[in-house]
């Protein structure tokens, strides 16, 4: 895990609670693929001079590149995090370092849930010692600015919800919320100021065979293979995936290809013949990236600096349909209907308009919407969608009315590079979309699930049982995703593909460098290179995901040569986080035993 540690925090998606500051912690989950630079678990800074980078602190099993650089790195027992952050909510409270929130509701009930975990209850449940749990959480309540960040690592774990929102909440109790030198909300360029947000919800609806929960309007790809295999009304039957490659990179993928192989139909928008789209009936490959242009719609919303870039294509389509048209016509045939694509963001651009003439609080409130539909830009379908979004975003031209306001056209024109929109600005009364209108720090939702984290640490506690070996996953600068095992430069050099553990749990099983060890879960095996370092802790071993290229039918040739092992061969898609359905990644129960 590596946060930047000489920036601002950046900022992950909405997630269940009262805001989306920071999510936590990031250690490598072995089956998401992500932009390798920001591994961190619960970085934090504290800055007294504001001219000075504050000190940093990395709570991590692994001590990354970014830990070496950090003021202080603190290993943690993965899958314990929830602890380790109640524990530091206990702390705040029990010493009163935590801020007057007056507008803030569930403040007592917090206070009750966080009374049960006191740094010593969970200290050897962590591996944190709990003076400094307590020594960590004054530091971060004295700083006059500071913030608590992380990122995927922690979510795809068993008390992953629980983890974004305790961070969520120490930046909240130190005063940190929203402010500089905080954990603030960028404003992307493309999003509309003027719509709030409803409250957000899960479980709107729930899936067929395990009754997991709905969240963000998807399912959770840990029962994906159930509901393949499973007869009955509802049963999947075709799939179409998007540049992803599940089987190798879902918990249990070895389940889930061989599910893919029973499908009625499947098909698949991807440049290569991979694990998984070799099982597709057909193939649909999207223009290359110089054929293709491009709009940062998903990291303006993480930015640490509001910005807005624009890049067309290089090179012609020369008569090939975009990878926005591929989908819109699958779209169409999905469901039921056939015509020609642009017809249907012609029915989103109309729809969108009409509602924005119709919203008082919009820019173009009370306007014709066929006059804004002729003001568009006349390039692609996507184009003038993103037009239309940039027209009626925070600093767009409302269609005339902000003469020198953002449109497509001036940002492609006048800022070919991109355009800095300015610092982030305190704006928590934009984004708060609770029911109350308030900041709950403890909606019941979570308060329920917090009592699941009592119960566990309560049996652990009892059993006192000595902790197996788990395993956590990892990335190199070089292998982002599966995609990069088939670029000759990015796999050149030594092998990557090994298994971190450390040297005294190397010597107990007797292996050196360069020796095969067997990892087994439940939900099987492989057989990896071992690599023996300190920078891992006792108990705790490490694999890379996105390997494990070694399957026929496949057309990836470099990908082939450089193999590797699938650590998703060993995550079991039965152990989820139940308030999200998120498989478990990180701290998956294994045994070792050496091979040969």
């Amino acid at each position: 895990m590596r946060p930047h540690v000489r920036r601002p925090p950046r900022h992950p998606r909405p997630r269940p609670g009262p805001h989306r500051p920071p999510a936590h912690a990031r250690r490598e989950p072995p089956g998401v693929e992500r932009e390798p630079l920001l591994r961190a678990r619960f970085p934090w800074t504290a800055q007294s001079d504001p001219g000075a980078r504050g000190k940093v602190t990395v709570v991590d099993p692994r001590r990354t590149r970014t830990a070496a650089l950090a003021d202080e790195h603190v290993f943690i027992r993965p899958s314990t995090d929830a602890y380790f952050l109640m524990a530091m909510v206990h702390t705040l409270f029990a010493e009163n370092l935590a801020v007057d929130l007056p507008d803030a509701a569930g403040l007592d009930e917090l206070r009750d849930i966080a009374a049960g975990f006191a740094p010593e209850r969970v200290a050897d449940i962590t591996g944190v010692p709990a003076d400094a749990v307590r020594r960590t959480a004054r530091e971060l309540a004295a700083a006059p600015r500071a913030a608590v960040y992380g990122r995927i690592g922690t979510c795809t774990q068993a008390f992953g919800t629980l983890n974004s929102w305790l961070v969520d909440v120490l930046n909240a109790l130190t005063g940190n919320l929203d402010r500089p030198g905080g954990a603030m909300f960028p404003k992307p360029a493309h999003v509309p100021a003027y719509r709030r947000r409803k409250p957000f919800r899960t479980g709107r609806w729930r899936s067929r065979v395990r009754d997991l929960p709905e969240a963000n309007g998807e399912l959770p790809v840990a029962t994906l293979a159930d509901e393949i295999e499973t007869p009955g009304e509802g049963q999947v039957r075709a799939l179409i995936t998007i540049g992803g490659n599940p089987a190798l990179s879902a918990p249990n993928s070895a389940r889930l290809d061989r599910a893919f192989a029973g499908l009625e139909f499947m098909a698949s928008i991807d440049p290569y013949l991979n694990e998984t789209t070799r099982h597709a009936h057909v193939v649909l490959p999207p223009p290359r990236p110089v054929q293709t242009p491009h709009y940062d719609i998903a990291l303006t919303g993480l930015a640490v600096r509001n910005y807005a870039r624009y890049s067309p294509p290089v090179l012609p389509l020369d008569g090939r349909p975009s990878e926005s048209e591929i989908l819109a016509r699958l779209a169409l045939l999905a469901s039921g209907a056939d015509g020609d694509p642009a017809a249907l963001d012609d029915m989103i651009i109309t729809s969108t308009l009409g509602k924005a003439v119709a919203h008082e609080g919009s820019p173009v409130h009370g306007r014709d919407a066929g006059e804004l539909r002729a003001m568009l830009d006349a390039g692609t379908p996507a184009e003038r969608r993103l037009d239309m979004m940039l027209r009626l975003g925070p600093y767009g031209d409302a269609f005339g009315a902000v003469p020198d306001g953002l449109t497509l056209d001036r940002l492609r024109t006048d800022h070919p590079h991109g355009i800095d929109l300015g610092a982030l600005e305190p704006r928590l009364d934009e984004v708060l979309c609770t029911a109350s209108g308030r900041l709950e720090l403890c909606p019941p939702a979570l308060a329920a699930d917090a009592a699941r984290l009592r119960d566990a640490l309560e049996a652990a506690l009892e059993t006192a049982a000595p902790a197996g070996t788990v395993l956590i996953g990892r990335r190199h600068l070089r292998s982002n995703n599966s995609w990069l095992h088939n670029v000759p430069e990015l796999v050149r050099g030594s092998n990557t593909c090994t298994l971190h553990l450390h040297p005294d749990d190397a010597a107990r099983l007797g292996v050196a460098a360069g020796d095969g060890v067997r990892v087994t879960s439940r939900a099987g095996s492989v057989e990896a290179v071992a690599e023996p370092t300190d920078a891992i802790m006792p108990g705790v071993v490490s694999l890379p995901h996105g390997w494990g290229h070694d399957r026929p039918g496949t057309r990836t040739g470099v990908a082939r040569r450089h193999a590797g092992v699938n650590v998703n061969a060993v995550t079991d898609e039965r152990e989820i986080d139940p308030a999200s359905g998120t498989a478990v990644f990180n701290g998956v129960p294994v045994t070792l035993a050496r091979v040969g």
